[in-house]
């Protein structure tokens, strides 16, 4: 799936990683992720995608944010929205999809293959134009939880298709504790 010289770019949909982390029951470790990807080719950029609750004294995703910045990650952030729904449920919107579509065409002219952590069906138009453009495309999510978090037409434009679960060994780490898992949640879109 991959070639060593190939010049390769990540994109992160935080979310929706982390979502399907969250279904397989496990945590990732950014560190080790960027590590593997760099003994796959030449890792030239890793983009990291995620609103932010601004209004918040504290943010629970802050420390991941600051520690992927400060560790060689490129991080595309804005705030997010939050609103009350119909039934008085409060909620929180903060979707990253233009932001990770025009940053992946402007990088596709610099790269040979990208690969997007996500199963959002709405990248399968941004995944064929990048193959359109000469770009190898892979995508990582997964079908092994329920439902699974992948949109079938996304797979299938994918060139590579690779199992979240199947990265566990050489990306994951322990879960963290229930209480730190349902802060970071709530402040993930």
């Amino acid at each position: 799936m991959f070639y060593r010289d190939e010049r390769l770019a990540l994109f992160i949909d935080g979310s929706n990683l982390y979502a399907a982390a969250k279904a397989l029951s496990f945590d990732i470790d950014y560190k080790l992720l960027r590590q593997e990807f760099m003994q796959r080719g030449k890792l030239l950029r890793a983009f990291y995608y995620t609103a932010l609750l601004e209004n918040e004294e504290y943010s629970p995703i802050r420390p991941l944010v600051d520690w992927l910045h400060y560790n060689g990650f490129t991080m595309v952030t804005k705030p997010a929205k939050e609103f009350t729904d119909s039934q008085g449920r409060r909620k929180i919107k903060g979707n990253m999809d233009i932001e990770l579509t025009v940053d992946a065409m402007e990088t596709a002219d610099h790269v040979d293959h990208i690969v997007l952590f996500s199963g959002d069906g709405d990248f399968r138009p941004l995944v064929e134009a990048l193959q359109r453009k000469g770009c190898r495309v892979s995508v990582v999510s997964t079908i092994r939880s329920q439902p699974p978090m992948i949109a079938d037409d996304l797979r299938r434009q994918a060139d590579n298709f690779i199992e979240l679960d199947e990265l566990r060994e050489v990306i994951g780490r322990p879960p963290r504790d229930d209480r730190a898992s349902s802060q970071r949640e709530e402040a993930e879109v």
